[in-house]
């Protein structure tokens, strides 16, 4: 049994999934920690260590090669305290007994091998008798990370730049890879050249002739064709894509990168179609890279996982994913924000999420990446920054500078959430001849931005009770829109219930289908572009606008067709789904005059 559930938990944010794994992998669930912040891996590992009485020696910033040193030493922690906890855990014996009966209680009642254990323990649960059979049939979950392909600043030593290697991402995945672990690497935030060209000088991400990887490559997607393209080029350099985890471009937490108005149903049918010409033209491509590198060539084809996350909130919405789209695997992010025994998030910052309504979550423009970020109203990073602006000293010190990307008006890469940015950019903008309205819209758009590198890991110092005297205790927070419909602190085994559909653990009656959500969430997005326009429209602006605009058109007719013939799935909401993407159609006409009159 390679997987035990059909769900998996992403990574969120910096922090919040940082020691996830050694929650939950025990329950064969699989998790992801971001490996942006090396800084708190090296806090947390001396955490870990001290609670363990493992001998910690510190990988000080003087350490040659220290960030990749930090990365691999914590991930190697989280995979020996993991293994340990799990070899326990299995080790059937009458005090690990309900732990045994809840690993596989919680699986989806589907699950062959959860009907097997249940007639083994139907009358009894004899310890000697299911030993065996336990150890043979649990699994662990898998310990993944995630690294922004985009976050690779360059590093320097007494101002001599170093070899791109040393980059942020490059010194990232090399921590990764000198790790023991057995997992996967999830690329995000798209293409990165050099970084994919990198993955080359790693054993570990080759197949072997069996078509085993050791280390495989995961890419977060949003659409067909950015995954061919992608895994194209990986495959020209002898490396397979093992899964394309498709994620909606708005419907989701953290940053979001939209589409040009392609809905998630779509895609996920684009995927479906063609996944069986997607694996036989890369692993064509492959199979020559390898034979050219003069590398062992698998005897088989080698195995494609197509999963999918982003709003998904229902039983209901997880299985048509499932079934109807034929993946693998659905990914779980924002609601087990509200789970203490999978995530860590300060006491504080949970409050609020369950506080949270719909006009609480927006779309903000706070992410120094340029990207637009996920973000909750009276976030403390946020309170923080707005003091900040007040004192007349917008920008943050800018502690760990990891995306210090920027090179506009400095010659080493400085953070545009910085105060060393801003008071440049200020500086400049008071030099310009504009007329005060103008200068304060321009003004708002240099100090909105946030130190979300540092307020996205800091949740976790709080919640251990760690020192956050570098960097604050301001706390930036990305859920994802549905978040509003989970109001209440629920136990893993509940929330894993709700996802089963053994439980119901949203209390609302008022929570649109996950599609019609993100139909939603990208017709104000289109809004705010109009808007946008309005100041100077181009022709490619109107361009873009009405491609948009007719690509939502497609995915409302697409979503007709699918709910027009289901049989068995939304049988109880299937008349509000059809009259809500009927309502937007009509708001979409009347957008398309708008666009036409610019």
């Amino acid at each position: 049994m390679t997987h035990a559930h059909s769900f998996h938990i992403p990574v969120m944010g910096i922090g919040f999934t940082i020691d996830t794994p050694l929650k939950v992998s025990q329950f064969g669930m699989d998790s992801v920690i971001s490996l942006v912040d090396d800084i708190l891996l090296e806090k947390l590992r001396k955490m870990y260590c001290e609670k363990f009485e493992i001998k910690y020696t510190e990988i000080t910033e003087k350490i040659d090669d220290f960030r990749a040193k930090r990365i691999t030493s914590y991930l190697d922690l989280m995979h020996e305290l993991a293994q340990k906890k799990f070899d326990v855990f299995k080790n059937t014996t009458a005090e690990t007994a309900n732990g045994i009966r809840d690993y596989f209680n919680m699986l989806p009642d589907t699950s062959s091998i959860k009907k097997e254990f249940k007639k083994l323990t139907a009358d009894y649960f004899n310890l000697e008798e299911i030993q065996n059979w336990v150890k043979e049939h649990m699994a662990m979950g898998s310990i993944d990370v995630n690294i922004m392909t985009k976050v690779d600043k360059d590093n320097y030593i007494k101002n001599e730049k170093l070899p791109s290697e040393y980059n942020d991402a490059h010194a990232a995945l090399r921590g990764f890879a000198n790790s023991s672990l057995r997992s996967s690497v999830i690329l995000s935030a798209g293409m990165n050249p050099r970084l994919y060209s990198y993955l080359e000088q790693f054993e570990d991400f080759y197949p072997d002739e069996n078509g085993h990887i050791k280390k495989k490559i995961v890419l977060k997607v949003s659409d067909y064709r950015s995954a061919l393209i992608q895994g194209k080029f990986l495959a020209k350099k002898g490396l397979w894509v093992s899964e394309y985890r498709i994620e909606s471009g708005l419907n989701c937490g953290g940053h979001a990168f939209a589409t040009d108005g392609y809905l998630m149903g779509p895609i996920l049918h684009q995927f479906k179609e063609n996944r069986n010409d997607l694996i036989a033209s890369v692993h064509e491509i492959l199979v020559g890279a390898l034979t050219q590198k003069n590398r062992l060539i698998p005897k088989k084809g080698l195995p494609l996982k197509i999963t999918a996350q982003g709003g998904v909130g229902t039983a209901e919405e997880h299985q048509f994913i499932l079934d109807h789209y034929n993946v693998d695997s659905v990914g779980w992010g924002t609601p087990f924000l509200l789970v203490p025994e999978a995530t860590t998030v300060d006491d504080n910052t949970r409050d609020k999420l369950m506080e949270a309504k719909e006009d609480d979550l927006y779309l903000s423009n706070t992410s120094p990446l340029g990207i637009p970020f996920h973000s909750l109203k009276g976030n403390t990073k946020d309170d923080e920054k707005f003091n900040l602006i007040n004192k007349g000293r917008p920008g943050s010190s800018c502690p760990k500078k990891f995306v210090a990307l920027n090179k506009d008006l400095t010659d080493k890469g400085i953070c545009i959430a910085s105060r060393q940015y801003q008071h440049l950019k200020i500086k400049e903008l008071e030099s310009l001849e504009l007329s005060p309205a103008q200068y304060q819209s321009k003004y708002e758009k240099i100090v909105e931005k946030s130190c979300t590198c540092v307020g996205l890991g800091t949740s976790a110092l709080l919640a251990y009770g760690l020192d956050t005297k570098t960097e604050g205790e301001g706390v930036s927070i990305c859920p994802g829109p549905s978040m509003a419909y989970f109001s209440k602190i629920v136990s893993l085994n509940e929330m894993t219930d709700h996802i089963y559909g053994r439980t119901n653990v949203i209390s609302r009656t008022d929570r649109p289908n996950m599609f019609v959500k993100e139909l939603y969430i990208y017709i104000d997005y289109l809004k705010d572009k109009i808007e946008e326009a309005k100041e100077a429209v181009t022709d490619r602006q109107k361009k873009y606008l009405s491609t948009f605009t007719n690509n939502l058109k497609d995915g409302i007719a697409y979503y007709h067709s699918v709910f027009n013939t289901l049989k068995g799935s939304f049988e109880n909401t299937k008349s509000q789904i059809v009259f809500d993407l009927d309502r937007g159609l009509k708001t979409l006409h009347l957008m398309e005059k708008e666009i036409n009159t610019l």
